[in-house]
């Protein structure tokens, strides 16, 4: 008998074996499997009822005819309702006088006296090093002749870097203090983040009409949220024994926000101060489309005429003010928690009214000597050379160059035998199979909640009408993302094994990384003609320095410990990538890639000016038409892409810790 069960168990396995302990040490097997037995009950139903192919118009709402009518009723309305008279008109004026204040202030000063004053913040700041990057930067945007608009754009960033400051302050106190407000705002905070600032400038304009204000407000609403996200995790994230410490000692809640809190999250807050400008500044060009005048506006008239001289004059000094201010902030961010105090803090306080005695004086003398704005025999032209050199590269980079081709032919292979492919591919696949492979890819990541976000935010797309058209922009996407982790994996790799090659390629970064979006689609228009090749190379550069910069940083992150071992045990340069540091900076590498799909996507939206179509083109299309409901539905659709896409490409909170 004894025997008999022995070899029942035998037969049978060990205890715990079988399938479904094969099933519960792979989750994502069983994940499938079972979203396999839902497609089969669900997908002949729906075949059936709806048929294959493209999304069925019957599930299709045409929002064209309720939006019409808000965009006539704006429009009708705009001079004579209370609401635009004494509420947003209000604001309109607000925001013109304080732009205007500010411009003059800085005219008032005279060029020597802005160029010393920001010189001397960056030293008070950061020592003398950023303060000769700072006065030097001032002065190369008056050699290349943008004093002026760079005096505009820094006026109106002003502005709006201090109501984006203080919206996304407001924002983060709500969130950081509650835990209802947090969840109701993160999908308000990620829907203004992935919304393609064309897609709302065309909402501003209809209120506030082509202008200043609009242009202030437009990036309000694309800086304010870092803000509040940054604020809001400060918050959240204060040492609980410190704040059961305060609380202990009968701090009210308005004494312990003030006196433990905030304090503890300065870090987050600067943080996020520099991320609200470096988005400031990105919108600086975008704003230009609807009256922000500037280095933007430069930037945006050199677009047209495809001048890439004019457009580098104005694009470089936005670099410069972006690496200054990055630099700026971020020293400052690191000097918290180590002000001195007792003597040295008031030398501290003296120093910087030595700075201000300094600047006030040389901007005294500046203006005596006649140098309100930077003088004209003082520019040193580089458009003509600029442009020389760009018709020397067309000429002979563009076509003909033997076996290897020109860039027009490279811009036509990528074309055929990868973008289109891929589109016909996604076009051609069923909407339910779109649907089911979405699903897979978001649950095999993540939980049946982040499936399901993906899977409806993929048919909120068909329900809006534009399937088609988001299949052709998820085309490019793919294409570009693909066309980006490969090289960025490849230089991080290399920058994480070389820190000279990192040093090297941190200059070179920062000026891709804060180069406006439109400067990268002059020269690589020249190149490489009109289309979604362009587009799709834009993307790519743009999207490479995040992806390089996170995945060095994961990679140089992992244990030394782990590194020591794997070479202790014999283990070769490759063998240690794959098998210790690859695995071990698998988040920094699941960001990086969720970082290079979001600022891809947004480059491939703006190359719709420059021939990319799909949606890019009908946003753009909307407003410049002032066709609020071409533009806000094919916004919406690339909010709902973008969404799916973050789902798809960054697990949870939960699944990284468990395979931690």
């Amino acid at each position: 008998m004894a025997t008999a069960q022995a070899t029942t168990r035998t037969a049978s396995g060990p205890p715990g074996s079988g399938p479904l302990a094969a099933l519960r040490g792979r989750p994502a097997l069983g994940k499938i499997l079972l979203l396999l037995v839902i497609a089969a009950v669900a997908v002949p139903f729906a075949h059936a009822r709806w048929g294959g192919g493209v999304w069925p118009g019957a599930l299709t709402v045409d929002l064209s005819g309720p939006l019409g009518e808000v965009n006539d009723w704006i429009i009708g309305n705009r001079d004579s309702h209370p609401l635009f008279l004494y509420f947003f008109g209000h604001i309109s004026n607000a925001v013109v006088l304080s732009v205007r204040g500010v411009y003059l202030a800085l005219l008032a000063l005279g060029w020597a006296g802005v160029t010393a004053l920001a010189a001397l913040v960056a030293w008070r700041t950061a020592g003398w090093r950023l303060a000769l990057t700072a006065g030097l930067s001032f002065l190369v945007c008056g050699l290349l002749g943008m004093w002026v608009p760079t005096m505009q754009t820094l006026a109106l960033m002003t502005v709006a870097v201090l109501a984006s400051v203080v919206l996304g302050l407001l924002l983060g106190l709500a969130a950081g203090l509650s835990d209802r407000t947090f969840r109701v705002l993160r999908p308000v905070l990620d829907t203004m983040q992935v919304l393609p600032a064309f897609a709302y400038l065309l909402p501003v304009v209809l209120v506030f009409g082509i202008g200043v204000p609009g242009a202030v407000l437009a990036t309000v609403v694309y800086a304010a949220p870092p803000m509040a996200r940054l604020t809001a995790l400060g918050l959240r994230g204060a040492d609980a024994g410190v704040m059961e410490a305060v609380a202990s000692l009968g701090a009210t809640g308005r004494q312990r926000l003030l006196s433990a809190r905030l304090p503890l999250a300065r870090k987050e807050l600067l943080l996020g101060l520099n991320q609200t400008i470096m988005m400031a500044l990105s919108m600086a060009v975008i704003a230009s489309v609807i009256g922000a005048g500037g280095l933007g506006d430069r930037v945006y008239q050199a677009l047209s005429s495809v001048d890439v001289g004019a457009a580098l004059a104005a694009g470089i000094p936005i670099v410069l003010l972006a690496v200054v201010l990055d630099r700026t902030t971020e020293a400052a961010g690191r000097r918290i928690g180590t002000e001195p105090t007792g003597p040295e803090a008031l030398r501290g306080v003296r120093g910087w009214g030595l700075a201000a005695l300094i600047a006030a004086v040389v901007a005294v003398v500046g203006r005596f000597t006649g140098g309100r704005v930077w003088p004209e025999d003082g520019v040193v032209p580089i458009a003509e050379p600029v442009n020389t050199a760009k018709d020397w590269m067309v000429d002979h980079l563009y076509t003909g160059i033997p076996v290897i081709g020109g860039t027009a032919d490279w811009a036509a292979h990528f074309t055929n035998w990868i973008l289109n492919p891929l589109r016909s591919g996604l076009q051609g696949l069923p909407w339910w199979g779109v649907l089911l492979i979405v699903a897979a890819l978001a649950w095999t990541i993540g939980t049946w909640r982040t499936a399901l976000t993906a899977v409806l935010a993929m048919a909120a797309i068909g329900v809006l009408g534009v399937w088609d058209l988001s299949m052709d922009t998820l085309s490019q996407v793919i294409a570009a993302v693909a066309v980006t982790l490969v090289l960025g994996f490849g230089i991080a790799v290399g920058a994480a094994r070389s820190a000279r090659l990192e040093r090297l390629l941190r200059p070179v970064l920062d000026v891709f990384q804060t180069l406006p979006q439109f400067v990268y689609l002059i020269p690589v228009v020249a190149l490489f003609g009109v289309g979604r090749a362009p587009a799709a190379a834009a993307a790519v550069v743009y999207a490479l320095p995040a992806v390089v910069r996170i995945t060095t940083q994961g990679l140089r992150g992992v244990d030394p410990a782990a590194m020591e071992c794997a070479r202790s045990l014999g283990a070769t340069s490759g063998q240690q990538l794959r098998q210790v540091q690859i695995p071990l900076a698998r988040p920094a590498l699941l960001l990086a890639v969720n970082q290079g799909v979001v600022l891809v996507l947004a480059v491939v939206i703006i190359g719709g000016l420059v021939g990319s179509g799909a949606l890019g083109y009908e946003v753009v299309f909307g407003l410049a038409q002032g066709d609020l409901a071409t533009g806000l539905v094919a916004g919406a659709a690339i909010v709902c892409l973008g969404l799916m896409l973050d789902r798809v490409t960054q697990p949870t909170a939960r699944r990284q810790r468990k395979e931690s």
